[in-house]
């Protein structure tokens, strides 16, 4: 159930977090899931309590949340190949349909549960929709990407700036020149 007119602040960071119950670390509860969409509802010092789009909230090292921008990019450009989602979003409801697959073999006592965890290993996949917006994980480039019905674009990205970079560029190995040494 998603709580209605829930727009995020903040994410998860790419590893998790834990989270407890109130603003005190004897009181743990089950961790967050990575780039998990929270909004930040409260500060007390380092702590944040959020507010996940089902409506469970939970307090956490506020310090950690990654910050989303408020106002998607938009594009106002024809539909390009490379930012067609079509493609993600078929990826996105295979990956879907073998997850569902295996939890309801898992219900039907059909795995047990290590089994699962070894048939949904590695399985990652991330779409909100909210209306004309989209938002896509692209599990193989490791991002984000936000989508207004005409392009994607990326929004935001697991990898640092130069492996983000160098994922969509095809860049040839070069020398750096020093003009009193000559090359290096």
């Amino acid at each position: 159930m998603t709580t209605p007119g829930f727009r995020p602040t903040h994410v998860v960071p790419p590893h998790g977090m834990p989270a407890w119950e109130a603003p005190d670390p004897a009181r743990p509860t089950v961790p967050l899931d990575p780039l998990l969409p929270v909004r930040l509802m409260e500060r007390r010092g380092d702590w944040g309590r959020v507010l996940c789009s089902n409506g469970w909230s939970a307090w956490v090292d506020g310090r950690y949340l990654v910050a989303v921008p408020q106002d998607p990019p938009r594009s106002d450009a024809p539909l390009a190949t490379a930012a067609d989602p079509r493609p993600l979003l078929g990826r996105a409801e295979q990956a879907l349909a073998r997850y569902r697959a295996a939890v309801e073999e898992l219900a039907d006592a059909g795995l047990d549960g290590e089994s699962f965890r070894r048939r949904t290993h590695g399985l990652r996949i991330g779409v909100v929709v909210d209306g004309e917006d989209v938002w896509l994980y692209d599990p193989a480039r490791e991002r984000w990407l936000y989508g207004d019905g005409n392009r994607l674009s990326t929004y935001a990205t697991d990898r640092a700036p130069e492996a983000a970079e160098a994922q969509d560029q095809d860049h040839t190995a070069t020398r750096i020149v020093n003009p009193d040494r000559g090359s290096r």
